[in-house]
């Protein structure tokens, strides 16, 4: 068994260090899935197997032991060498393989259910949110309110709450699903998305913004427009960069782009039955469906609400809308 675990340990330890290198796209969902299961299974192995025979193996020692005592008693022996309380600890002591494989199912698992069903933590890597998220935040992710699925497979086993206009979601980033993308639903099935010249409109009607001081961006050194948008009952902030132009430049080829019109003002698109418009509230510097297109309700991993953390700036840790 010791040569079986280090053999299990190390293909757990092989495909860690390729995937951090960049020999492939891993699977951290599937990987935790695996270390839940084989930590499983050594761990009922444990407690069904391996421990009653370590405790029947010292039930035999003390018995040995004061057989032996007795006879050494007959002989007129009374002291005799050897701990039989540390020799029986030593022999029910969890040897090394158990104690990294059964000994961490309990906190394996729990991360597994608490990140598969119920919230998952995020780092954001890119500037496409600001100003509602700035690279560096630590979010929470709900992975329940839109309907619990199942883990590895994302099959929906409930219903939960559709996702409503202006919920800041994070999804399965559709031309790569391996990857996490975030971003603002905008658009949902059956709406018809206008962003023209800068301006959001849905369904004919244009989306309220008020305009606010410029922001600064720490990162670019520079200055953008500001603006306050109403977006279903959610308030929130978002950029324009007046040096960018109002067309959509490199849009890839993507499921139902016949859905999508496009022109020098900037795109029109009727959003089809279980999928969802998505904007980056940095509206010209995100790469968002105006460029690739709708999110599936498949993609979907949840509603991000809270900042827990950011290291560079503690003021960060709050909700957001």
């Amino acid at each position: 068994m010791q040569i079986l675990t280090s053999l299990i340990l190390a293909a757990f330890a092989a495909y860690a260090g390729a995937w951090y290198f960049g020999a492939f796209e891993g699977n951290f969902a599937l990987l935790l899935f695996m270390a839940t299961v084989v930590t499983g299974l050594y761990w009922l192995a444990e407690r069904f197997y391996f421990l009653p025979q370590r405790k029947k193996a010292a039930v035999a020692l003390e018995v040995q032991a004061t057989q032996r005592r007795s006879e050494l008693a007959k002989m007129g022996i009374d002291k005799v060498d050897g701990d039989i309380a540390q020799a029986r600890s030593r022999i029910i002591m969890q040897p090394w393989w158990l104690d990294w494989t059964a000994g961490l199912f309990p906190v394996i698992a729990a991360v597994f259910l608490l990140r598969s069903f119920l919230f998952e933590p995020f780092k954001i890597p890119s500037g496409s949110m600001i100003p509602t998220l700035r690279v560096g935040d630590l979010i929470l992710v709900n992975k329940f309110i839109y309907g619990i699925r199942l883990p590895v497979l994302n099959t929906k086993i409930t219903e939960g709450s559709p996702p409503q206009r202006g919920d800041v979601m994070v999804f399965r980033y559709p031309p790569q699903p391996s990857l996490d993308y975030i971003k603002r639903v905008v658009g949902l099935p059956g709406d018809e998305v206008a962003y023209l010249n800068k301006r959001l409109t849905i369904n004919g009607k244009p989306v309220v913004t008020t305009a606010l001081p410029e922001f600064f961006d720490d990162d670019a050194m520079r200055y953008y427009k500001q603006y306050q948008e109403v977006l279903g009952t959610h308030t929130h902030r978002l950029l324009n960069d007046d040096d960018r132009p109002a067309f959509v430049p490199g849009v890839e080829d993507f499921p139902n782009r016949q859905n999508c019109r496009y022109s020098i003002e900037g795109v029109v698109c009727k959003v089809p039955p279980g999928q969802y418009f998505m904007m980056g509230d940095n509206r010209d510097n995100s790469l968002d469906s105006r460029y690739w297109g709708f999110v599936p309700d498949n993609n979907i991993v949840g509603k991000a609400f809270f900042v827990w953390m950011n290291f560079g700036d503690l003021k960060r840790i709050g909700s957001f809308n």
